[in-house]
């Protein structure tokens, strides 16, 4: 049975980074730090500053169930509730996929030219399988001249696509449209982006606890060699791409040969390949 917490702020934080080290957790004195301060309502200002500041027992029994399900595995942004994505805080649901910093990747790959197409008078986005809506809002707030569609056929990422876009004031430029890939979406757009589910289904088991038991499967599983959304987007997009417009997708780390063969024989030329903060090969921009 886990140890009771201490009630004093400092002495919380040491006992909560010790309780993760013991779990093997990665990353113990960041997770424990933003699951105190979160749920206590401090800062690491105070943590220094008053470390003898008294933490209520509400409070610290939040801390212990948010402590529990670290140990077991769910990501400490999940149990905020919110994960911070190029600069917008982006609040999860359990129908999203937990935004990460590699797809970050995407939108500056494809923000120059966003901006390049909005000094023309306009930039229609159309972001597919959109979940939290990151990649969308990501560049809705660097482009004010954009608006976007977001698709999903989930409801539930949907709602929280929408809701994460008026939080951040971008309700007026986006639309939630629920759809299987291109089936009820209409009209033209400069940019259509994608961070689709790219996981060989046979590969969902050997995923970090974190993403295999807590992200929505429909979100990682590509089919059987986890394929099957590049070549729908490659065989669909044209119809609802405009003249000079471009395709960016996310992509596994080992598959670019295999993206780029399947939007090659769909007509499309790779224009930029980009790598992510670790090295590998993460996103692949196309152009008719």
């Amino acid at each position: 049975m886990a140890e009771v917490l201490p009630r004093a702020l400092g002495p919380l934080l040491r006992a909560a980074r010790a309780r993760l080290t013991a779990a093997g957790i990665a990353d113990p004195a960041l997770d424990s730090r933003l699951i105190v301060e979160h749920f206590s309502g401090t800062t690491r200002a105070q943590a220094i500053s008053e470390p003898g500041h008294p933490v209520d027992t509400t409070a610290l029994a939040a801390v212990e169930a948010a402590l529990r399900r670290r140990v077991a595995g769910e990501s400490v942004h999940r149990i905020l509730g919110y994960r911070e994505f190029y600069g917008l805080r982006l609040a999860l649901s359990p129908d999203t996929l937990e935004p990460r910093p590699d797809t970050e990747t995407l939108v500056d790959a494809v923000l120059p030219f966003a901006k390049a197409t909005a000094r023309l008078g306009e930039c229609r986005i159309l972001d597919l399988g959109t979940g939290t809506g990151a990649i969308a809002l990501a560049l809705l707030s660097a482009v004010p001249a954009a608006t976007a569609t977001g698709v999903d056929i989930s409801h539930g990422a949907l709602a929280t696509a929408t809701r994460n876009a008026e939080d951040l004031g971008l309700g007026g430029r986006f639309q939630a449209l629920h759809s299987d890939w291109f089936e009820k979406v209409s009209g033209r757009y400069h940019l259509i982006a994608a961070n689709p589910p790219y996981i060989p289904s046979r590969d969902i088991g050997n995923l970090q606890d974190e993403v295999r038991d807590f992200d929505p499967r429909r979100a990682l599983d590509g089919g059987v060699d986890g394929l099957v959304p590049y070549r729908i987007i490659a065989g669909e997009a044209e119809g609802f791409l405009e003249a000079q417009g471009k395709v960016a997708v996310e992509i596994g780390h080992t598959q670019q040969s295999e993206v780029t063969s399947i939007f090659a024989a769909a007509g499309y030329r790779l224009a930029e390949a980009r790598r992510d903060l670790g090295g590998n090969d993460r996103v692949l921009v196309f152009e008719s």
